[in-house]
């Protein structure tokens, strides 16, 4: 079996790797941490043409997700499972439907994020994408 765990700073992707761990300790385990280019779009100059920000802002993100992933890896040995890690670019529920899609994954294990709206009470938006487009099952933890 391929579990999958969306993998970000938020408290709930913390519980989800827990949860996967617990759930699946004989599992191939991957944690997947997208890089969402619409972020850098916020904090790029005006015109996103000062030379050297995109490749500035991308080496700063991999560098970030290097880090986030290597203590998710260190969570999960401190628990006896081996992990994989990944790092993607794009939007994220496109990246995580499509990293499943395209890597044999048999069931995701996100955290959820509250939002505001009548739609949000309970999913955040990413989680809402996913289970709605995941060809495979979905577990949101809280």
């Amino acid at each position: 079996m391929h579990v999958l765990v969306p993998y970000d700073e938020s408290e709930g992707s913390d519980h989800a790797l827990e949860h996967a761990l617990e759930q699946y300790p004989e599992a191939t385990v991957t944690l997947l941490h997208v890089v969402d280019l619409v972020d850098a779009g916020y904090a790029s100059p005006v015109d996103g043409t000062v030379p050297g920000f995109w490749e500035d802002w991308f080496e700063s993100e991999k560098a970030a997700s290097e880090r986030l992933l290597e203590e998710g890896r260190e969570r999960a040995t401190e628990a006896g499972v081996d992990v994989q890690t990944e790092t993607v670019v794009g939007r994220p529920t496109r990246a995580i439907n499509e990293y499943v899609d395209e890597h044999d994954v048999d069931h995701v294990v996100m955290g959820s994020h509250g939002r505001s709206g009548v739609t949000r009470v309970l999913l955040g938006s990413v989680a809402e994408g996913v289970v709605r487009r995941a060809p495979v099952p979905v577990t949101v933890v809280r």
